[in-house]
């Protein structure tokens, strides 16, 4: 009895798997069968399509990618004349700022040199001056312009320009800076003017 109930469970079983795999099978197929028609029909409006058709399609992209690159040279363009426009104004102005600061300088030379005529403290002359020059300074700095330090520093050909050599004093001032003829300035961190110095030989 036990062997009978095993046996039409296990035929039972293997009916169900069939099914199962009859089921896959035919939804396979359909799957196979809508992708194949799917490629037929797209073939087919390929294939509808007349020579003059697919040129007509082919000059319609061709104006569409002009149209579209005239509009970027337009832009580039625009950018360019922009960009120039700048660039002149930045030429005209672009030392406002710089010269704006140096006017209350101005006005303290002018100062300076009127009461020069009537002064009689030649110290006070000397002072007010010292003054004027320490604010031209300040003013200097506030625009990045620093001087090069040249006292007893190693020639240096990034920074100095040498205009003579002389003996050195001393076997330690052999290739240092002896003299300074004329003051050098950095600009930020670039040169702005060469120091101009005398190397010890």
């Amino acid at each position: 009895m036990d062997k009978t109930n095993n046996t039409q469970q296990d035929n039972n079983l293997e009916k169900e798997i069939k099914n199962c795999q009859t089921d896959e099978t035919i939804q396979n197929e359909k799957a196979e069968e809508t992708a194949t028609d799917k490629e037929a029909e797209n073939s087919e409006e390929a294939a509808e399509k007349t020579p003059e058709e697919k040129l007509a399609d082919a000059n319609a992209e061709i104006e569409e990618l002009k149209t579209k690159m005239l509009y970027k040279q337009a832009e580039f363009e625009n950018y360019r004349k922009r960009v120039m426009a700048e660039k002149a104004e930045l030429i005209l102005n672009g030392g406002q700022k710089v010269l704006s600061a140096m006017l209350p300088v101005v006005d303290d030379l002018e100062r300076a040199l009127k009461n020069m005529d009537n002064a009689e403290d030649v110290n006070a002359v000397k002072e007010g001056v010292e003054l004027i020059y320490k604010k031209f300074m300040t003013v200097l700095k506030g625009q990045g312009v620093t001087p090069i330090d040249t006292e007893g520093a190693d020639f240096n050909t990034d920074l100095h320009e040498a205009i003579a050599q002389i003996p050195a004093p001393c076997d330690e001032m052999k290739g240092k800076v002896i003299d300074c003829t004329q003051k050098g300035y950095m600009i930020n961190d670039k040169v702005l003017r060469y120091a101009q110095v005398a190397v010890g030989l």
